[in-house]
């Protein structure tokens, strides 16, 4: 089987937790590895973004990530990517034309790549198999006050991608429902396939690993540490946990405690300096550390370090970076929405808070900060119920979905028309 991924607006080589990546960049580079490793020769198509980073990168045996000019490297802001989608597709004809690449399958990543991929299957007449990872209609009912809404032309986008892809894979049965209710999706199209997560880089550490862990970080052994791990966005609530912080510092002025924000700003004009100035108004700004982004391998020490990991976000297909931080042995205190109730098992590997009052969140981490016996107990049963997901798991799954996928008569199959409501 040859398959051709597309992930158009970022990179799955780029460093997750920064600009435009994220937890997908971490699921397509590792489903797209665990398939290769099952004998499945995987291409993934990105936008080029540096002169210099080469039109093909063999990234594993039968795993290439093709680097395709559409527009300029840089300048170039996902919201203005929609300008570049007929490059982007021509770019990937014109490359499979001249390297006499032929593929069985199409799956693509996000909206931006649905529509390309949606053009070159009905050129290839091959399926489409389709991961939204986000929706707009998801994310304007749940996004946050100061947060700016997504645009109807992407929620129209998104609707001719559930109207028109052969398969709809969703991480999570939330997510199933949510493009029922939404976009009035078939749900005979759908198909359930939780994501992953690396266990076997991510695991607890020895009390001798987290000591050298906070002994990096410039964090005092017997301090308390909640860690952010994400990108500095309101979608993310960076904010929120900002907030909670400052109403424990509040409630208890000498605590030792620190929060540890890793991660970097995403969007247009971002930057990690409000919330730098968030924590400084709030009288906090001693108390908060803010890290650049890490790759997995240095990753998994901040877990390691952090006594919690919060997980504040407006809404979360899965959330990958609390099931990592369970891997590595440590609760959970995340918002009860999208994926993350099947991710974190509420009151035993950690706390899902409901809505994201800063006073709400103070209660949930102040209910594990306080009892050290519960806290840890919930570390080791995070790291149980970490091992339920796997990327191995996850690219069976999808392998199996692709056979299905390549059973179907895509000649015989009718054309569906977007509604274009």
């Amino acid at each position: 089987m040859r398959l051709a991924m597309i992930s158009l607006h970022t990179s799955p080589l780029q460093q997750p937790g920064s600009g435009d990546a994220g937890g997908m960049n971490v699921y397509v580079l590792s489903t797209a590895t665990h398939l290769a490793r099952r004998g499945v020769e995987v291409d993934i198509f990105t936008r080029a973004t540096r002169k210099g980073q080469g039109e093909i990168v063999e990234v594993d045996p039968g795993l290439r990530v093709i680097n395709i000019v559409a527009g300029p490297y840089e300048g170039v802001s996902k919201e203005a990517l929609p300008t570049q989608l007929a490059a982007f597709a021509g770019g990937m004809l014109q490359w499979a034309h001249c390297h006499n690449e032929r593929y069985d399958l199409i799956h693509s990543h996000y909206w931006l790549s649905g529509q390309v991929g949606w053009l070159i299957r009905d050129l290839w007449r091959v399926p489409l198999v389709h991961t939204a990872h986000t929706l707009a209609a998801v994310k304007n009912a749940h996004r946050s006050a100061e947060d700016s809404p997504e645009s109807e032309a992407r929620r129209i986008c998104e609707q001719q991608l559930v109207d028109n892809a052969d398969v709809l894979v969703v991480n999570t049965e939330q997510e199933e429902a949510d493009l029922i209710h939404h976009y009035d999706a078939e749900e005979s199209r759908i198909r359930v396939i939780p994501p992953g997560a690396d266990t076997e880089l991510f695991t607890p550490g020895s009390d001798r690993a987290t000591e050298r862990a906070r002994r990096e970080l410039g964090i005092p052994l017997h301090t308390k540490v909640i860690a952010f791990v994400g990108r500095l966005q309101t979608f993310k609530g960076p904010q929120v946990l900002i907030k909670a912080a400052a109403e424990l510092f509040r409630r208890d002025p000498h605590q030792a405690l620190r929060i540890v924000m890793c991660g970097g700003p995403s969007g247009q004009h971002a930057t990690p300096e409000e919330y730098r100035q968030l924590a400084s108004s709030l009288g906090i700004e001693r108390k908060v550390r803010f890290l650049d982004p890490r790759p997995p391998a240095e990753l998994v020490a901040l877990y390691q370090a952090a006594d919690i990991v919060a997980v504040p976000s407006y809404n979360e297909s899965f959330g990958l970076v609390a099931v990592e931080a369970q891997a590595s042995g440590t609760p959970v205190v995340a918002a009860r929405v999208g994926g993350l109730p099947l991710a974190v098992a509420d009151g035993e590997t950690g706390i899902l808070v409901a809505g994201h009052d800063p006073h709400d969140w103070a209660d949930a981490l102040a209910e594990l900060l306080d009892n050290d016996e519960k806290r840890i107990a919930m570390g080791e049963a995070a790291q149980r119920w970490a091992r339920k997901f796997s990327w191995q798991a996850s690219a069976e799954k999808l392998a199996a979905l692709y056979d299905e996928a390549l059973a179907m008569d895509v000649e015989d199959c009718p054309q569906r028309h977007a509604r274009g409501d």
